[in-house]
């Protein structure tokens, strides 16, 4: 292992010393540092790991953004709750005359690379990540650039000093389960993201703690883990609802789940909320217009983003940032829950 190395005599750190470091050549500093792609992920990370250690920073001079721009990267642009997202952007950035740009990742890592190089050319102010799987790491490749990013609803969990803003998805799912406890339900599935999202497994928390708090035995056997998608929602939910012994209420831990939720109970010939009550969660637009109205949770999405952007603009000016920020959510009682059949 390489062992580090002080800045050279002039107490500024330097490529050579970050190459000696890392034990690379100069070129592969330099490719790491300009965010270009034709570097192996296990290298990248030593000259990162190095950077950090040596607190390399390019000059300011030649790292100042040459355009007013935000970049905001989403895993996908299907959601409707994208508009929401950039009207909560646009509240900071229209008055000053920033732009913002909008990038789609998907859920291959092997886009990172490029997408990094192609941030470091447009040199924008800062970058805004939203739910998506690219590590942390991620944040410290643009901080070196002098490019401060952060994430809304992270996929993991935010390591320290890593900018993020999320909503209180614990509480959310505490609430949702509790409400449909409330109407005098006990058999409450739910339909919830993938296992590895934090924000699943906050929601999917809640869930149990309120049918601990109300004496209710969990069932394995009523969790379902999917997407956050229309088509997961439906698949999961008829495998919920054609069992001997379906459950009185499905807790869908998306506004696109219920949709999907809402399609096997039309299948099924099952009625919502008589037959079904089900409750969401992300309150997006489309929500309080489905047949009928969903009961969901409110996830401030246009505070999220108007907070991740003032994250971004009080880093540029070099004011004092909060790594962390948590939002809180609420419970919207609509048409689709009601008391259970006798």
């Amino acid at each position: 292992m390489q062992e580090d190395i002080a800045p050279n005599h002039r107490g500024r750190t330097t490529l050579n010393d970050i190459a000696t470091a890392a034990g690379v050549s100069i070129t592969t500093v330099s490719k790491v540092v300009n965010g270009k792609a034709d570097v192996a992920a296990s290298t990248r990370e030593r000259v990162e790991q190095a950077m950090e250690r040596l607190g390399y920073f390019k000059t300011l001079g030649s790292t100042k953004p040459t355009s007013k721009l935000i970049e905001i990267a989403f895993q996908h642009l299907d959601n409707s709750w994208t508009i929401d997202l950039l009207q909560g952007a646009s509240e900071h950035t229209q008055p000053d005359g920033i732009r913002l740009v909008l990038s789609m990742l998907g859920e291959s890592e092997t886009a990172v690379g490029p997408w990094v190089e192609e941030v470091v050319v447009r040199r924008p102010l800062g970058v805004i990540v939203v739910f998506s799987k690219p590590s942390m790491s991620l944040a410290k490749r643009l901080a070196s650039r002098q490019i401060p990013c952060a994430f809304i609803d992270p996929w993991g969990n935010p390591t320290t000093g890593t900018m993020s803003v999320q909503a209180d998805n614990w509480s959310g799912g505490l609430f949702a389960t509790r409400h449909l406890i409330e109407l005098g339900h006990r058999r409450i599935a739910t339909i919830t993201g993938p296992e590895n999202a934090m924000c699943s497994a906050a929601r999917l928390d809640g869930y149990r703690a309120a049918l601990r708090e109300a004496g209710i035995e969990a069932d394995p056997q009523l969790v379902r883990h999917g997407r956050f998608q229309v088509e997961d929602g439906e698949r999961l939910a008829t495998e919920l609802l054609s069992s001997p012994r379906r459950p009185t209420a499905i807790f869908a831990q998306s506004d696109f789940i219920a949709m999907g939720v809402y399609r096997a109970a039309k299948e099924l010939g099952l009625t919502i909320p008589e037959d079904l009550s089900v409750v969401g969660f992300d309150d997006i637009q489309t929500a309080a217009y489905m047949g009928p109205a969903l009961t969901t949770i409110h996830q401030p999405l246009n505070e999220m983003a108007s907070a991740a952007t003032r994250m971004i603009l009080d880093a540029h000016h070099g004011r004092p940032v909060s790594d962390r920020v948590i939002l809180p959510t609420s419970l919207v009682v609509r048409e689709s829950t009601c008391p259970p059949k006798e």
